[in-house]
């Protein structure tokens, strides 16, 4: 997921609106299956609503600034972790990556007899 995500965002040469949102929605879903592994026995849709919860946290606090915090967000690695800028359409895309995670897990699940 982290090298699709940079791939997609820095490397692909995609214009702009799709490099940026599929970068988002990629992260998400990068959060997404982080917290399944964590979590093996919640259910897709505890982990879709704790990752959508996160991603909404991570990008309202981009609205919070201090000095120590913008410094760490004007670092490349602190810049994708944590974002620079807050953006509505970006829950957007985490939602289109939550979703895409869930049906992954869902259609994982049909295959294997899994979790639901």
């Amino acid at each position: 997921m982290i090298v699709s995500g940079l791939a997609s965002r820095y490397w692909l040469g995609l214009p702009w609106f799709y490099a940026k949102y599929l970068a988002d929605a990629l992260w998400a879903l990068m959060i997404f299956f982080a917290f399944a592994w964590l979590w093996p026995a919640a259910s897709t849709a505890k982990i879709a609503i704790l990752t959508l919860a996160f991603s909404c946290v991570v990008e309202f606090s981009q609205l919070y600034h201090t000095p120590w915090l913008d410094a760490i967000r004007h670092t490349w690695p602190g810049r994708l972790v944590l974002g620079d800028t807050f953006a509505w359409a970006d829950m957007l895309a985490y939602l289109l990556g939550v979703v895409f995670g869930a049906w992954l897990e869902q259609l994982a699940g049909w295959f294997v007899g899994g979790k639901s």
